[in-house]
């Protein structure tokens, strides 16, 4: 059976970071249950060439063909579905990545706020125990944001900051991408081959 992610993108920049995440969790042959914020959506039309178009309906059409995914395999959730899955803890899929993650997000989450689907499936992560990633892409990063950040690691989310390495000698901004996409997929359990391991490098 293959595995449901719950896959959430906000409105901080980087929304390169969630695409190609969504790329790979196709790849990898995952179901996709796809939240976008209104402020994600205009990330994603600023910072990248993708023309993501307006409706739902043409959203999840547009995105299942621009990443290939098979029939059902992405399923894109309105900001106030209440009746998708990831919003009630006997249906939620059992991991949950927010890629980028904002600081209003982090915050939200951190309090309870529950004020939209990606914050009250996040919520659902938490009180059930669940696999909870967050991706912050922010700097510097304020007392609050590190309170609300200290706040979700003790109640069990991990925080993965969109701060990638340079040991595998990146030669574009996709590698730098990848590095944290892969990261990102090792904590999920999901094999793949963007990065070679620690160790492994080949020296020049």
């Amino acid at each position: 059976m293959p595995k449901i992610i719950t896959l959430a993108f906000t409105g901080a920049s980087g929304a390169a970071y969630g695409l190609r995440l969504l790329q790979h969790l196709i790849h990898a042959g995952c179901s996709v249950h796809l939240l976008i914020s209104r402020a994600a959506e205009v990330v994603i039309r600023t910072e990248t060439a993708f023309q993501l178009p307006e409706d739902l309906a043409s959203q999840q059409t547009w995105l299942t063909e621009q990443f290939n995914a098979a029939p059902g395999q992405l399923i894109l959730f309105g900001r106030e579905d209440w009746f998708a899955p990831a919003a009630s803890g006997s249906s939620a899929p059992s991991s949950m990545v927010i890629c980028p993650a904002s600081g209003g997000s982090l915050s939200a989450i951190a309090h309870g706020a529950s004020n939209n689907l990606i914050e009250r499936a996040a919520d659902v992560a938490l009180k059930e125990r669940r696999q909870l990633i967050l991706v912050p892409r922010e700097t510097p990063y304020s007392e609050v944001h590190l309170e609300n950040m200290l706040k979700l690691t003790r109640m069990g989310a991990l925080i993965l900051p969109a701060s990638p390495g340079f040991y595998q000698n990146p030669s574009c901004v996709d590698d730098l991408v990848d590095f944290i996409v892969a990261r990102i997929l090792d904590h999920l359990g999901l094999t793949h081959s963007l990065l070679p391991r620690w160790g492994a490098v080949t020296e020049e």
